[in-house]
């Protein structure tokens, strides 16, 4: 990868020529955002055909289309439903219709800032066990992407289950980076749009242990459903009392183990990955650190930071949307044209493969002033953002139910880690952004942590 201006952070080199069906299946085996045109960074548009008609679309105007106006003509695609279904099942995230809406209703109020800020003593605790873990290292780098995962999936096992026994955390945080490292490859298959029950070679290494852990998934849910609740409500406990308002349905064993198990796939790497990425750039500006540092000491001192802090932490804030910006953990998603379209002025087929790169979005001349650039400020007038210019959680009626459970928790932990140390980069050890499933820091964020 070609080293950046000295003046920027990492970044993914888009490319400049055409690629070929095999060109691009080779590329996206490496890292999928190597098949955005460097042009999806200037243009509203770009459409082409590899194997079938696809579209990349950074307009906002046709992006609120697409996620808003007419959102029901625009399903996930083939490719993301193979991908993830071994995983997550028909959890919502990947059901369409009237099956998603019953279980959205269902599960909308476990994330109400109530039950949210309930959990925030969990994500307090968690940031403190890394600080320990950090300040135990003594003069060694740490690997703050692998700490972040660690945390954050710390986080999710207790919220989750509340780390009564019942369920072997360990073993699903195993069996999902197994299954994301063999299957999470794009096939050609997929590409071709060839059925599920067509096997993938790749993705038939971990079946097995994504059997083992949705068997275990569902004797907790079990356990807990004869138990009950004890103490605050957890995310299962919640789930278990949900109630679709309409139609009175509930959530059956396999339901929630789906959903259960797509609130932990998405819900502590992504986290973990914005923090990650976050304290990389904070390392790459100490003016940065030093701004976010002044608001911590004047919130909260020398004490730990808070669920009740994180509305009085703006610049914290800042910082992390400013690292979804930069690297959003989703960096693409894909869509299905249902029936016949237009977007920009262009005509979409019935059949169309609708991209939204938000990488490039995000990255976008026209939207973004010095789109490469590591400025958290640009987030302190968030009316003056452009809708449908920023999407680290997608938007429309499929905007993502745990975005504010994210953000508190990515508040909470940046916040705690930048009170207690200062960052500062390990020469020759920048990460690279490559994204496979999630856009990752591949070759860790290596920093060094100073206590203060």
């Amino acid at each position: 990868m070609a080293s950046p201006p000295p003046t920027l952070p990492v970044r993914v080199p888009l490319i400049t020529e055409p690629v070929g069906i095999l060109g691009s299946l080779k590329a996206a085996r490496r890292n999928v955002l190597s098949i955005i045109p460097d042009i999806a960074t200037r243009q509203p548009m770009v459409s082409g055909r590899t194997g079938k008609r696809w579209h990349m679309v950074m307009d906002p105007g046709a992006l609120r289309r697409v996620l808003l106006e007419n959102e029901a003509n625009y399903p996930k695609s083939i490719v993301t439903k193979n991908l993830l279904r071994p995983a997550i099942g028909e959890s919502m995230f990947i059901a369409e219709g009237a099956e998603w809406r019953w279980q959205r209703r269902a599960a909308a109020p476990v994330f109400s800032h109530r039950n949210v800020m309930n959990l925030a003593p969990i994500m307090t605790a968690a940031a403190e066990r890394s600080a320990e873990r950090i300040a135990g290292a003594g003069n060694r780098a740490v690997d703050m992407a692998e700490d972040m995962v660690r945390t954050t999936f710390d986080v999710i096992a207790d919220v989750t289950f509340s780390g009564d026994g019942s369920f072997d955390s360990d073993g699903v945080h195993q069996a999902i980076d197994a299954y994301i490292s063999e299957a999470g490859k794009i096939s050609l298959f997929d590409i071709l749009g060839l059925p599920d029950w067509v096997p993938r070679p790749g993705r038939m290494v971990s079946a097995g242990a994504m059997r083992d852990m949705k068997r275990v998934a569902d004797d907790a849910v079990e356990a807990r459903r004869k138990r009950g609740p004890e103490g605050v409500p957890d995310l299962l406990d919640l789930l278990l009392e949900g109630e679709d308002p309409e139609t009175k349905r509930r959530m059956n064993t396999a339901e929630l183990r789906d959903n259960l198990l797509t609130f932990i796939v998405a819900g502590h790497e992504t986290t973990a990955l914005t923090l990650a990425w976050s304290l990389y750039l904070c390392a790459f500006d100490a003016r940065v650190q030093d701004k976010a540092r002044e608001e911590l000491r004047r919130v909260c001192g020398d004490g730990p930071v808070t669920g009740a802090d994180v509305a009085n932490l703006p610049y914290i804030r800042m910082i992390a949307d400013e690292a979804l910006r930069l690297y959003p953990p989703a960096a693409m998603v894909s869509r299905s044209a249902l029936a016949d379209d237009t977007l920009c002025g262009r005509k979409i087929s019935r059949g169309d493969t609708v991209i939204v790169p938000i990488y490039a979005l995000h990255r976008h001349h026209q939207l973004w002033d010095a789109p490469d650039a590591f400025r958290p400020e640009r987030f302190e007038t968030r009316k003056d953002l452009q809708r449908y210019a920023y999407l680290p959680f997608g938007d429309g009626p499929r905007i993502c139910i745990g975005a504010s459970f994210a953000l508190q928790e990515a508040v909470i932990i940046l916040g705690t880690l930048l009170n207690r140390f200062r960052f500062t980069p390990v020469t020759g050890k920048a990460p690279e952004p490559v994204m496979i499933l999630t856009l990752r820091p591949e070759g860790g964020v290596w920093l060094q942590a100073e206590p203060l």
